[in-house]
């Protein structure tokens, strides 16, 4: 990409498009186009055809996404199916109708098998069965990821996919009930030492092992791969690390001051058992994770405390 190359964000007030954005002005690139929702409904195909055929953009980072936690995933399962389809289907077609130079289409680490081995590698997509708790969402992102390879190795678009592990960061989700795990945790605790909590019950058994990126680092990882990487294959983007849920849920409480009591309702589901990408692609293409766990922690819990959106119930 040139640095007055015309770039689409799309998705850019979440968590991961504000984070591009933040990379690709912090590096220089000065034409970055974006779209609010209420502006452009990428799920109405007119718009967003009538957008591409306007706009042309050069350079498309598809970040935007229906996106949610266990218990959002499991209660909304055509929702998550036919919102992500229609959404990515609909850009991805457009950007190759109007010549675009590259894509990035930004998929999840649950496309992967529920039992796949691990650390999880790239090959092992449609190894064997999904989680059932977001099968309907890594359906969605299979279906993108594929589309792209399909496009590639039918029309030769330079369209690329990377799937990165759990986010978290700037601009996360912090709803009570449709935030992933992380900052559900941050909010949790947050609220139980100010509420003077003697306790606070979790989900699950705190055994499951999951892995997490920052998602500043995540950004950076997209637009150097934007400018060193084409192929079929995806690239997943992560720490190479993993933490189990207690683990983390401990790390949470430590960062945000609370000292009561963890208890886990073992009736509430854990979803994956393990979750690890392997992510020795990524670094053999030269880049790696800068962020450690505990660092970041204290970083979203400083974005936390700094966002409206703590205050919704």
């Amino acid at each position: 990409m040139e640095k007055n190359s015309k770039i689409f964000v799309a998705g850019h007030r979440g968590m991961v498009g504000s984070a591009i954005v933040r990379q690709l002005e912090k590096e220089g690139y000065t034409n970055i186009i974006t779209r609010t929702h209420q502006k452009l409904d990428l799920c109405r195909q007119d718009a967003v055809e009538k957008f591409f055929a306007e706009e042309k953009p050069e350079y498309v980072f598809l970040g935007a996404a229906k996106v949610g936690g266990i218990m959002a995933n499991a209660s909304a399962l055509a929702d998550f199916m036919y919102d992500n389809m229609i959404l990515e289907m609909n850009v991805i077609h457009e950007a190759w109708k109007n010549d675009c130079k590259k894509l990035m289409f930004l998929g999840s680490s649950c496309i992967y098998p529920r039992m796949a081995e691990q650390p999880m590698k790239e090959s092992c997509l449609l190894t064997s069965a999904l989680e059932p708790t977001n099968e309907a969402y890594a359906l969605a992102k299979i279906s993108g990821l594929k589309y792209c390879e399909y496009l590639n190795r039918q029309y030769h678009t330079d369209f690329i996919s990377v799937m990165p592990t759990n986010l978290y960061g700037p601009n996360d989700n912090y709803h009570p009930e449709h935030s992933h795990v992380l900052p559900a945790l941050i909010r949790r605790f947050h609220e139980a030492k100010e509420n003077g909590l003697t306790e606070v019950t979790c989900w699950g058994t705190g055994t499951p092992l999951r892995e997490f990126l920052y998602v500043d680092d995540l950004a950076e990882a997209c637009v150097y791969l934007m400018n060193h990487y084409s192929g079929n294959e995806t690239v997943n983007l992560g720490s190479g690390k993993e933490v189990s849920i207690k683990e983390l849920t401990e790390l949470v409480a430590k960062v945000v001051g609370y000292e009561g009591t963890i208890k886990w309702d073992t009736t509430k589901p854990d979803g994956t058992p393990r979750k690890l990408l392997d992510v020795s692609k990524l670094e053999g293409l030269g880049w790696k994770y800068h962020t450690e766990l505990e660092e970041g922690i204290a970083l979203a819990y400083d974005d936390f405390l700094h966002s409206e959106i703590r205050v919704e119930r």
